[in-house]
């Protein structure tokens, strides 16, 4: 594999759709003076505001490799409804789950009040639908969700994560279609 710095997200996504190259190790996006997004292979200026960090390696035939992160637990850089955020792959949390901030800056809105069992404990909750979830290469509609005012993380539960092909070895998960 070749490493490449990927300076706008035009590069990555032709890099992504080329199948001839792939992006590995760290990508860093970072908002420009002007508010622009930009995507490199260093660390963001220091008049620039780091968004976050990309460790995932992609390519084209719809496989995703994550990297184990401190802790034990494995992150992905994902989008709902077009608002990035960074997802926490959780095999123990039967829905995806969204912290309240993040629902209300991605437009959710809660369908069904409800209660769900968390390591917590019982807790309130809402019940939604994620219009459009990407992470990775991998594109969903219309996604259950549950939007939970206590938690802090948003989680990437098993109704998303049956979908796809995973498995884990050393220090890595990788996911793909199946």
């Amino acid at each position: 594999m070749k490493n490449i710095g990927i300076n706008c997200l035009c590069a990555a996504l032709l890099a992504m759709s080329s199948g001839a190259v792939f992006a590995e190790g760290t990508v860093y996006k970072c908002k420009n003076a002007k508010g622009g997004m930009s995507y490199q292979g260093s660390p963001c200026a220091q008049n620039a505001q780091p968004v976050s960090s990309w460790n995932a390696a992609k390519n084209a035939d719809h496989h995703l490799v994550l990297k184990l992160k401190e802790g034990g637990h494995y992150f992905v850089d994902s989008h709902i409804n077009d608002k990035p955020l960074n997802f926490l792959i959780d095999t123990g949390a039967t829905t995806v789950a969204i912290p309240q901030a993040v629902a209300t800056a991605a437009h959710l809105i809660c369908e069904k009040q409800t209660t769900i069992n968390t390591a917590n404990g019982i807790a309130n909750a809402c019940e939604t639908t994620i219009g459009t979830l990407i992470f990775g290469p991998f594109v969903l509609k219309n996604v259950a969700a549950t939007i939970n005012p206590t938690l802090d993380q948003p989680l990437l539960g098993m109704n998303v994560l049956q979908q796809f092909k995973i498995s884990q070895e050393r220090d890595e998960m990788h996911i793909s279609a199946r």
